[in-house]
């Protein structure tokens, strides 16, 4: 559910942010027209509601030697919510999952999984995807490249 209470000050925060997480707070408020000390407090009040979740930065996975990112398409022999925990909890402990996402349909989850080379690859899904409990079958789709790929959400009132 949105949160209808953002004015347009606090969107743009959060459409700079997003795009530059570094943003100094001085520079954040000249840009949305604010002095630092409140466009801190907005964006403290942004944090503590939970709508800002976390900063990072943003790495170039193949100059950090991930040269493969593949998509894994899981299905599961049960989808009772105890063994859906249980997948979810195994791939939280693999940290060559990047994302995962449970689906409605034919595919349970589909996981964004990045190795450092097809033989990387092939030693994870034989021995801790497709030998993961309750995993039915795995289909894969290897990336040729990443035409699109913005955090966050598009920032519009």
């Amino acid at each position: 559910m949105a949160d209808n209470n953002l004015d347009e000050i606090d969107l743009q925060i959060l459409e700079r942010l997003q795009n530059q997480g570094r943003i100094t707070n001085v520079e954040l408020a000249n840009s949305v027209g604010l002095t630092a000390p409140p466009c801190l407090r907005r964006m403290r009040a942004l944090e503590d509601s939970g709508i800002i979740t976390a900063y990072h930065a943003a790495i170039d996975p193949a100059k950090m030697g991930f040269t493969i990112t593949v998509f894994a398409m899981v299905s599961l022999k049960s989808q009772a919510e105890s063994d859906l925990q249980a997948f979810e909890e195994h791939v939280d402990q693999l940290p060559e999952v990047r994302e995962c996402y449970m689906l409605n349909g034919e595919i349970d989850f589909m996981l964004k999984v990045v190795a450092r080379d097809l033989q990387e690859f092939q030693s994870f899904l034989t021995s801790k995807l497709t030998a993961a409990p309750n995993v039915a079958s795995v289909k894969t789709s290897l990336t040729i490249r990443s035409a699109k790929n913005l955090p966050g959400v598009p920032i519009r009132k």
